[in-house]
């Protein structure tokens, strides 16, 4: 209590117009007293196992390996619609779905001698979820409930006729890993690292495949925004197949963060490699990792990857389970897709 008598008396110039949190005011006081960012969690530091324990995780998510991080804060949920649209406001700028690729861009992702896509497809779009007409391979298939969509991006998720008026406080979606990054240099944050994303999930505990712990996931008591029924053709969900949730909608993780199952995928800074973990596995222990410094995806060599991670609302037990912690995926970062957002942190000693 004196702590916060000592606070209010410094700043009660500032309480009376709201303004507590600016510089000018806080600023002043020793360090021990500052307050911790708006809307953000502390997450202390720590060692812990980065990678899966269990068989049925994918190879990249193996082996297991020792990891130490500094402590560092993390937003408790993801960037909102809302909150997005305040930097749009603030900055001007525009999205990478909102300008139109260049034939250069595409053919340098794609092996030599792949035809040119057609003239027509150079023009500000997005990746939309479609879902399909019946049951399809899913490991084969991935590409088929996928539409390259026309005016597809952050205010229009699903095309030119859909809106995110009343989703304010849905996360932000269509976002590529530069859009993440820009909005996170104009909040004065950054993108966090896979390992710190992970060591957050966790939430202080160990062995546990998800988020609220190591039961199956329940249609009937859901634990997250994820698939519900037959992926990719039949949802059984109220909302149907196009379901972000507002954030805070399914309880936090014990260190009080929200969403990281479900709802949307989350980029991380780090670059995507295949082999990394092995790589990582070879070492005593890993420091503050912040990825491998180059990328690889055997699945498409010419490509340049970044990690994202949570699982979406779009995940099922069926085919990519990415609401598992140790889950990961990777896409180009100048890919938006209407289950991809992200979220921030600080490093701790920027704070203190």
């Amino acid at each position: 209590m004196f702590i916060l008598y000592f606070i209010r008396a410094l700043c009660f110039s500032c309480l009376i117009h709201f303004s507590c949190f600016s510089e000018s005011c806080c600023s002043q006081l020793p360090s021990r007293y500052q307050l911790a960012p708006i809307g953000m969690v502390h997450i202390p530091g720590g060692t812990f196992k980065m990678g899966a324990y269990y068989d049925e995780a994918k190879q990249d998510e193996k082996p297991a390996h020792l990891v130490q991080l500094d402590d560092f804060w993390m937003d408790a949920t993801p960037v909102t619609n809302r909150q997005f649209k305040e930097f749009v406001d603030d900055t001007g700028y525009v999205t990478t779905a909102e300008k139109a690729p260049t034939l250069e861009e595409i053919m340098s992702q794609v092996p030599p001698g792949t035809p040119a896509p057609s003239a027509d497809l150079l023009v500000p779009a997005s990746l939309v979820f479609k879902p399909t007409e019946g049951a399809v391979s899913l490991t084969r298939s991935h590409h088929i409930w996928w539409d390259w969509v026309a005016g597809a991006n952050w205010k229009h998720p699903l095309g030119p006729n859909s809106s995110i008026e009343g989703k304010e406080d849905h996360p932000v979606v269509q976002i590529s890993w530069f859009d993440a990054n820009a909005y996170a240099k104009w909040a004065g944050k950054r993108l966090p690292t896979e390992a710190e994303w992970e060591y957050a999930a966790l939430g202080g505990r160990e062995k546990i495949k998800y988020v609220w712990g190591n039961e199956a996931f329940s249609e009937e008591n859901p634990q997250a925004n994820i698939w519900h029924g037959s992926f990719p053709y039949k949802s059984t969900k109220s909302n149907g197949y196009f379901g972000t949730t507002a954030v805070k909608t399914y309880p936090p993780n014990p260190y009080g963060l929200y969403d990281m199952s479900g709802n949307v995928w989350q980029w991380c800074s780090d670059l995507y490699h295949a082999n990394h973990y092995r790589e990582e596995a070879k070492k005593e222990r890993s420091l503050n990792p912040g990825g491998p410094d180059k990328s690889f995806d055997p699945q498409e060599p010419y490509a340049t990857k970044h990690v994202h991670r949570g699982g979406s609302f779009l995940c099922h037990s069926s085919y990519c389970t990415g609401y598992r912690i140790t889950a990961r995926m990777k896409t180009c970062p100048d890919t938006g897709l209407n289950h991809l957002g992200f979220r921030c942190v600080i490093s701790g000693k920027e704070v203190r």
